[in-house]
């Protein structure tokens, strides 16, 4: 195997049906894992050889593998061993109590995969019993009994979150109500009670970028104070949104036109709000550069 094969991680997420896998599958996606679902485990071992050609552009490779695997989880604990003679390999496996995945199983009222003829139950002790070496020898394991889809995601994301990688990513946004207000976004802010340097006439042709409208607007009685108090206002949101596992969230910042007062207000909040923890933002101006 190649050095650059040799420096990727791989995390195989199995476990019981019901007990979460889509859920960790999407949260490691978001985390910039390279996510392949309903894998054989047979299949482990070309999957890291064809990886590995792409180099360090995909160093983590999460594969989710469960009891559609059927018979291959026979060959499971040797293939994995095989897999660690050259990559970093660790196996996670979901665990739920059985009142609770089959009270799972019937809220989506799906069958379980190996009930047959049978009961959601009988499915769950049969899983078990094909699964039960698996389990012994895994890395982690994680009871989601307990846990909601938030709750577990959020779990994922402290456990293979890189330690300074950001819980949330934050675009700031500058817009014009006269453009109308910007879709997908979550929270709105208003900075027309600022006045409109578009009626200073040596001001009219710059915009919030340039250090002269910057320091007209945020020398306004009130523009300093309010731009203070929704960073503050905003923090506790921001922090909840983390715990929530919310990975991404737009501020918007208006004005009549989108090119003074919401680009120099909208400059301001981003840099208070980059000193949260946890928390990367972005600057984007949407209606800059209209006329």
């Amino acid at each position: 195997m190649s050095t650059e094969t040799e420096k990727q991680e791989m995390l195989i997420v199995t476990g019981m049906s019901g007990a979460g896998r889509s859920t960790v599958a999407n949260a490691l996606e978001d985390l910039g894992w390279y996510v392949v679902d309903n894998l054989p485990p047979q299949m482990l071992r070309p999957l890291v050889e064809l990886v590995g050609r792409a180099g360090t552009s995909l160093p983590k490779i999460a594969a989710v593998v469960d009891i559609r695997g059927r018979d291959f989880f026979g060959d499971f604990q040797e293939l994995v061993q095989a897999l660690r003679s050259g990559t970093q390999v660790r196996v996670i496996f979901l665990e739920a109590r059985d009142d609770v995945l089959v009270r799972r199983f019937e809220a989506v009222r799906r069958p379980h995969p190996l009930q047959g003829e049978g009961t959601i139950l009988d499915g769950i002790s049969a899983e078990r019993t094909r699964l039960a070496v698996v389990r012994e020898s895994c890395d982690i394991v994680i009871d989601t009994s307990d846990l909601n889809i938030h709750q577990l995601a959020t779990t994922i994301t402290e456990r293979f979150a890189a330690e300074n990688a950001a819980g949330l990513h934050l675009t700031v946004m500058s817009f014009g109500f006269k453009y109308g207000l910007p879709t997908d976004v979550d929270m709105v802010a208003d900075a027309r009670f600022l006045p409109n340097p578009f009626w200073v006439p040596e001001l009219r042709p710059h915009t919030g970028l340039d250090p002269e409208v910057s320091e007209y607007v945020l020398g306004q009685e009130g523009a300093r104070e309010f731009i203070n108090a929704y960073a503050a206002a905003v923090g506790p949101v921001l922090a909840g949104y983390q715990r929530e596992n919310k990975r991404h969230a737009t501020i918007a910042i208006g004005c009549t036109g989108g090119k003074h007062r919401s680009v120099a207000m909208a400059r301001e909040l981003a840099g208070l709000l980059q000193e949260f923890p946890g928390v990367a933002v972005s600057l984007k101006h949407r209606d800059l550069g209209r006329e």
